[in-house]
């Protein structure tokens, strides 16, 4: 099998000026009580983890974005979200909202000044910002067992290469309503809707090209950060990556699996705040221009087609306070 722990940058289609939607997570950010509990995590899980300003930034190896940081809170919480938008729609963004009767917030403590600020669902601050598009404008690289031949096929054990994700494939945010999550990312934000199933579960795509979903949302009492997902070019790369984590202490968590929405392969692996990293393979992909066919599927459907039992307390936010 070859090995790649890089993503070569896709020519990427210019701005459709019909469209006006974000195109990217460009950043995600939340705080946890221990820093270095959250550095061997990420750095155990293949990703390259830096210090910045007094907090932890997390980057793939071999790409230049920074997708998320971690700042030190007294609990594990998500602070603010930033989504990229096209320099030529922040203006039209400004009008829109202006429109839609979107207050301006100010920046949360510690994020920058720039960018437009808005409170979301669940009070969520989110940024839009002139980014670049990191969202990815093709399907996830696939790499696949060489040919049957006069050899064995399978990588050797000694010689396996750490799991290192290419790129943050999704978030998924708990909300109190996931029906007007929708509504506010479609109508405010421009995303659309792949598939959902009843108001309990809805995974929405960017219509300037990106996996199927970029956000989703789970329902619970309140805000939270559920998981984020980390694209791995094989199943292999998925298998490796629950082993190397089990030997870092990290062995709890759901999958090996595949899911029926978004079809990838997966294994959540549980972080010490109880929330998941996901290693993802194989997700669908909406091109920019196209029309996903969205549907509202039963609840079998809306998690896997095969794979171990789910955790009793697979879809617990974490954030919210504990109920005596």
């Amino acid at each position: 099998m070859t090995s790649t722990n890089t993503i070569a940058e896709p020519v990427r289609p210019g701005p459709d000026a019909t469209l006006l939607a974000v195109h990217s997570v460009d950043e995600f950010v939340f705080s946890v009580p221990n820093l270095e509990e959250a550095r061997h995590f990420y750095t155990s899980f293949g990703l390259d983890v830096r210090n910045e300003d007094g907090a932890l930034a997390l980057y793939t190896f071999g790409h230049p974005h920074r997708w998320a940081r971690i700042l030190p809170g007294a609990t594990k919480r998500l602070l603010w979200l930033s989504l990229g938008i096209h320099a030529t729609d922040e203006q039209r963004f400004e009008q829109h909202l202006e429109e839609q009767g979107i207050s301006r917030i100010a920046p949360p403590h510690g994020a920058g000044t720039g960018g437009l600020w808005i409170e979301g669902p669940d009070g969520l601050p989110i940024e839009l910002r002139v980014a670049d598009k990191s969202s990815p404008s093709q399907p996830a690289p696939r790499e696949y067992p060489p040919q049957h031949g006069n050899f064995g096929r399978s990588p050797s054990r000694s010689k396996a290469q750490a799991t290192r994700p290419l790129y943050l494939s999704h978030i998924l945010l708990f909300s109190a309503d996931v029906d007007q999550a929708v509504r506010f990312y479609e109508d405010i934000l421009g995303l659309r809707l792949s598939d959902k199933s009843g108001s309990v579960i809805a995974f929405l795509h960017s219509p300037h090209g990106s996996d199927h979903h970029l956000i989703a949302f789970a329902k619970s009492a309140g805000l939270g950060l559920h998981h984020s997902s980390w694209c791995v070019p094989s199943i292999d790369a998925v298998g490796i990556g629950t082993q190397q984590m089990a030997q870092a202490g990290y062995g709890q968590g759901w999958g090996v699996g595949r899911h029926v929405l978004g079809s990838n392969y997966f294994r959540y692996v549980r972080d010490p705040w109880g929330s998941y990293a996901e290693y993802s393979y194989d997700i669908d992909f909406v091109n920019a221009g196209d029309q996903w066919p969205s549907a509202d599927h039963p609840g079998e459907d809306s998690l896997y087609v095969w794979g171990p039992a789910l955790p009793d307390d697979f879809i617990t936010n974490h954030e919210l306070p504990v109920r005596t």
